[in-house]
């Protein structure tokens, strides 16, 4: 059971992410959509399933945003609705600041503490209007549902630059978070540096590490790749000159995350730390996703057995 394996901060745990199709979909397309991807899923080894809740980051960059933000539907009813016969445990992400006092204490209420986790995020910015703070968010939990498995974001690109992200990780689990999920890695050095700091600090103040699990994302094409920029994924130069010029960029990403996820499992493994993966596509092009899922399957073929 994956909040078996939380508890008792194993290493290993495969995730696998979704976005909900977005909002306004007819419902019998819905259902074409969710039944293809729990037949893609049928059959792997995964832990638990990831249904991310997508917010307008417009206000994190004056970028343009590659792709149109377009909302989804709310990935908690996607979950219950569409995602039922997908019998393994469900990990509910809630971009907090964009509902209510009285919202968020309905979906703590109906969720089910043996086979429904929950990750809260934050604003994309300080200049992003909320209607709850994240911290609201763990007291409010605190007081409805308080046996539901809590995780957090983890950004360890964000380390290169405040060379914190080790602290705020140890004060999301002074407020209940047992796990974390990191946004996509390219940059492994970045990841190691943020490994490292996190594995000291522990080790010098007494405190036992949650599992930190990385996700790993495909790349099928040159707009993808500045979508994830835009992002805030950090990609190398070096790998970003590799990934436009090589005659199969989608490959080639596959390949790179295999082995960076290979890097951080042993840079962890050496150290005691415990790590896992998430796989997910930003992309929603059947080669892109396919492609995830055989990410999926090479990495779960290397699955230490614990």
């Amino acid at each position: 059971m994956l909040i078996e394996k939380i508890r008792n901060r194993e290493s290993g745990i495969i995730l696998y992410g979704l976005v909900p199709p977005k909002k306004g979909t007819d419902p019998e397309k819905i259902t074409e959509i969710s039944t293809r991807q729990i037949q893609r899923l049928n059959g792997n080894h995964i832990d638990g399933l990831v249904l991310y809740d997508i917010q307008d980051e417009g206000s994190r960059t004056n970028e343009e945003r590659p792709f149109p933000f377009m909302e989804t539907i709310d990935s908690f009813t996607y979950s219950r609705e569409y995602l039922s016969s997908l019998s393994i445990p469900k990990i509910i992400y809630r971009s907090v600041g964009k509902y209510s006092r009285a919202e968020l204490s309905q979906f703590f209420t109906c969720l089910s503490p043996e086979n429904e986790l929950t990750v809260f995020v934050g604003a994309s910015s300080v200049s992003q209007e909320v209607t709850m703070s994240v911290g609201d968010a763990y007291e409010l939990r605190r007081e409805i549902n308080n046996d539901v498995v809590l995780g957090g974001v983890t950004i360890p690109e964000r380390h290169k630059s405040r060379g914190n992200e080790h602290i705020r990780v140890f004060n999301k689990i002074s407020h209940g978070c047992s796990f974390f999920v990191s946004q996509g890695v390219y940059d492994v050095n970045a990841s190691k540096d943020f490994l490292s700091d996190y594995y000291y600090y522990g080790k010098e103040n007494g405190i036992p590490l949650v599992p930190i699990i990385f996700t790993l994302t495909p790349c099928g094409s040159e707009k993808t790749l500045q979508f994830m920029k835009w992002l805030g994924i950090s990609i190398p130069r070096w790998l970003e000159n590799d990934l436009l010029h090589s005659d199969d960029i989608l490959q080639r990403s596959v390949d790179c995350s295999e082995q960076n996820w290979n890097e951080l499992k042993d840079f962890a493994e050496g150290k005691g730390i415990p790590v896992g993966c998430n796989i997910e596509s930003v992309a929603v092009r059947k080669v892109e996703v396919e492609a995830s899922v055989e990410l999926l399957r090479r990495v779960s073929e290397k699955k230490p057995h614990l």
